[in-house]
């Protein structure tokens, strides 16, 4: 049986797949228990600069594993636990000090928007559909999607999308703000964001992305005093030393 995430790490960059390819990447347990794993090697290993997030086969992530809680003897606990859960890997994932570019495919819907939309730039490939999908079977959004969503794409266009039942292709997903380039090739453009990431300033692009994502909770003056100590701390590294030089120098 094949790891339902996979993660290897080449020049800096960890790639985490999404590898249930037979199931069009949807999320069970195993899968989610194994991304939150994924997400913390990732987390604990310094040579990871930058991420990259893909799903494996045909689609990037067709959301929940419907058959895994129709079958289950106590569904409502089931689907509890399941979204607490890969809940969990995705606030993990979010919470990253390291940039992350995901290469989207075929079908994002569910869930799988939320995994998505814990990248910062999304590359997707042409003729990829995007799916709210929950209230075609009576459920609710998970993994911080009531979040991410918006954020994303603006109240009143994620509430369209999400109101709607329809899907959104990637010329309305671009226009709209919910993915970043549309490309005939989404891996390769991915790999190029990625390793240009870990060529330039990786640990302070790791503090941006978490100072742009934590800044919608707090207040101006809270945002003020973090940005304050993050680009003191920031200066007293061998990064920002070695690039101030160079600019000072030129």
């Amino acid at each position: 049986m094949s790891e339902p995430v996979t993660l290897t790490t080449a020049g800096g960059v960890g790639h985490l797949q999404l590898n249930r390819p037979e199931g069009a990447n949807t999320i069970n347990m195993l899968l989610a228990e194994a991304l939150g794993e994924a997400v913390d090697r990732i987390a604990e290993d310094d040579a990871v600069k930058a991420v990259l997030l893909t799903g494996n086969g045909k689609r990037f992530c067709a959301g929940g594993d419907i058959s895994a809680f129709a079958e289950s003897s106590d569904q409502g606990r089931f689907l509890t636990e399941l979204a607490a859960t890969v809940d969990g890997a995705v606030q993990a994932l979010e919470s990253l000090n390291k940039p992350v570019v995901a290469a989207v495919h075929g079908a994002v819907a569910g869930g799988g928007l939320g995994i998505m939309l814990a990248a910062d730039v999304i590359i997707a490939a042409e003729g990829t559909s995007f799916v709210f999908a929950y209230p075609s079977i009576g459920l609710t959004p998970d993994c911080g999607t009531a979040a991410s969503l918006p954020r994303a794409m603006g109240q009143q266009r994620a509430l369209a999308f999400a109101l709607s039942g329809q899907p959104l292709n990637t010329s309305q997903a671009l226009s709209q703000g919910l993915v970043t380039e549309v490309v005939v090739d989404p891996l390769a453009r991915a790999r190029e964001v990625a390793a240009a990431w870990v060529a330039g300033a990786p640990g302070a692009l790791g503090d941006v992305r978490r100072l742009l994502r934590q800044a919608p909770g707090l207040s101006r003056a809270e945002v003020g005093v973090r940005e304050a100590v993050t680009i003191g701390e920031r200066m007293a590294t061998d990064e920002a030393q070695a690039l101030v030089a160079a600019f000072v120098n030129r």
